[in-house]
């Protein structure tokens, strides 16, 4: 089982009680930081998401069911008063639990299932190339997105992809796209997409830079189309990094590099992703 699938299964197992990132982290078999930016990578949610959306959906299964009264849902959900557990209901659902329990079925709703990772179902992780690259200076454009909300991440690219090819001081034609998370267990991560450029003078508007440090990286292949890239980044993150012995670095996560294997018009071709490693 992936340091994931590990995470979720205990999830799963204790979420009806308090549980820590302390003790997720520790079953995984990751630090806490290192988990929070894996579980959303490779999820499309934040841990205290996940968990939130879980107690939630089980406490809304109680109440269209009439089995226990509001409050003791609540209590069992983890909210200390009626109040804050319809605020959290009202936002996950868009409706009170009141109104729930009045119409008696949750079908309207929709609910978060337990996440089913099938480790045997993702692609074959070929071995990484090791390659320690210069300091770079990266421009485009960046937009902070939700782990579960990545649906506008092409409309980024459309964006930059008008300017790529003719950015003042672009060097070279190659892509990047940068994901950094923003703290710690975070429910959002930024986004780049960007390339790489001599100077930050005369950029188009809009633009950001951003800088990196030279450091060494293990570089990972992914075949086929880019919509698949997430399940050969939680081969990376969940079963390849754990047991390489190596340390993930911070800055960024990790980047995708797209060269002349890649078609951005079709989505298809090769796209490496860029794993930074502490010395």
């Amino acid at each position: 089982m992936s340091a994931i699938g590990r995470a979720i299964w205990f999830i799963e197992s204790h979420f009806a009680s308090g549980i820590s990132l302390d003790e997720i982290a520790e079953t995984a078999g990751l630090s806490r930081f290192h988990l929070s930016r894996v579980f959303g990578m490779t999820t499309g949610h934040s841990i205290s998401g996940y968990i939130r959306s879980r107690r939630l959906s089980e406490a809304a299964l109680a109440l269209a069911g009439g089995s226990a009264t509001i409050l003791q849902v609540a209590l069992d959900a983890g909210y200390g008063s009626h109040e804050a557990f319809t605020r959290a209901f009202r936002e996950q659902f868009g409706l009170t639990p009141e109104s729930l329990r009045k119409q008696g079925h949750a079908r309207n709703l929709a609910l978060q299932g337990p996440i089913r990772m099938d480790d045997t179902r993702l692609p074959k992780l070929d071995p990484p190339r090791f390659e320690t690259h210069p300091a770079m200076l990266l421009a485009g454009f960046a937009e902070t997105y939700a782990y579960d909300a990545t649906q506008a991440i092409p409309s980024l690219w459309q964006r930059f992809n008008q300017h790529f090819g003719h950015i003042p001081g672009q060097i070279g034609n190659v892509a990047y796209g940068v994901c950094t998370q923003i703290e710690a267990n975070s429910e959002a991560f930024r986004y780049m997409s960007a390339t790489e450029v001599a100077g930050a003078d005369d950029l188009p508007e809009g633009f950001v830079t951003a800088r990196l440090p030279q450091q060494r990286y293990a570089i990972f292949t992914h075949r086929g189309h880019i919509s698949g890239i997430s399940a050969t980044t939680h081969r990376i993150f969940g079963e390849w990094l754990p047991q390489s012995g190596h340390l993930h670095g911070v800055n960024p996560d990790m980047m995708e590099r797209y060269d002349e294997r890649f078609d951005p018009r079709t989505g298809m071709g090769v796209t490496e992703i860029w794993l930074p490693l502490k010395a």
